[in-house]
């Protein structure tokens, strides 16, 4: 039995970069793309949303006198980069795999619409939605549930460094609390750090339900989709 069956997971650029910090680690995007090969066997449907870190991060740019709107497009641009690395890596096992723009730029990917990416969806493909939300200001937290939302996932796959949700950070606070489970309002009461707020804002308004987990356990997706309690859980309520 598994317990979702259509899901968008959320990379982060520096989750390709591996020990290389930056640029794209080969041993990396393997690791993501053998677990979306082994859900997506299983019948999952899985689209996915990776950021740019790695290669181009907007606001440090700002900080070093970019314009913020360029920053900010360099930043789209190097989401494309790493969908277009991670579309290769999922091809060359034997999987098919659609990229999807925010921004028109055809051949390097399709312009996206809610329609052609379900379609593609159900006709087995994974979908990668690369390109952030096409505008300025705009995370790929954001645009990652945005996307998930239209959708129609039954679940957000948040893929960090740590295995879920704590009371503070873990890497700065040893004795920190993890959560198994959480709603919106306690998360935003206790100020935690899950993703910005616009993101945040969305999945609450809409119930979407955010799973936090370590994405660099090869194993973790698996066991999630399946039903076992990997990470943390924040949802409306759990009554």
């Amino acid at each position: 039995m598994l317990k979702y069956r259509r899901i968008l997971l959320k990379l982060s650029g520096e989750s390709l970069a591996g020990q290389n910090q930056q640029g794209i680690n080969t041993d990396a995007l393997m690791n993501y793309t053998n677990q979306v090969k082994t859900i997506s066997e299983l019948g999952v449907e899985v689209a996915i949303v990776i950021g740019g870190g790695n290669i181009f991060r907007g606001l440090q740019g700002v900080g070093k006198g970019f314009d913020r709107v360029t920053g900010d497009q360099m930043g789209m641009l190097a989401t494309v980069i790493n969908s277009l690395a991670l579309q290769s890596g999922i091809i060359s096992i034997g999987k098919k795999c659609s990229v999807f723009t925010s921004i028109r730029m055809e051949p390097i990917g399709e312009f996206y619409s809610k329609k052609k990416a379900i379609d593609a969806l159900e006709n087995g493909n994974i979908v990668i939605v690369a390109g952030g939300t096409g505008n300025p200001y705009f995370t790929t937290d954001t645009a990652s549930a945005l996307r998930a939302i239209e959708l129609e996932v039954d679940g957000y796959f948040k893929a960090t460094r740590v295995d879920g949700v704590y009371s503070a950070d873990p890497e700065k606070t040893p004795n920190a609390t993890k959560y198994d489970t959480i709603t919106y309002q306690e998360a935003i009461k206790q100020n935690l750090k899950i993703m910005d707020m616009t993101a945040f804002a969305l999945c609450s308004e809409n119930n979407m339900p955010i799973i936090v987990f370590n994405g660099d356990n090869p194993d973790n997706i698996l066991r999630i989709i399946r039903g076992e309690k990997v990470g943390t859980i924040v949802k409306q309520s759990f009554n």
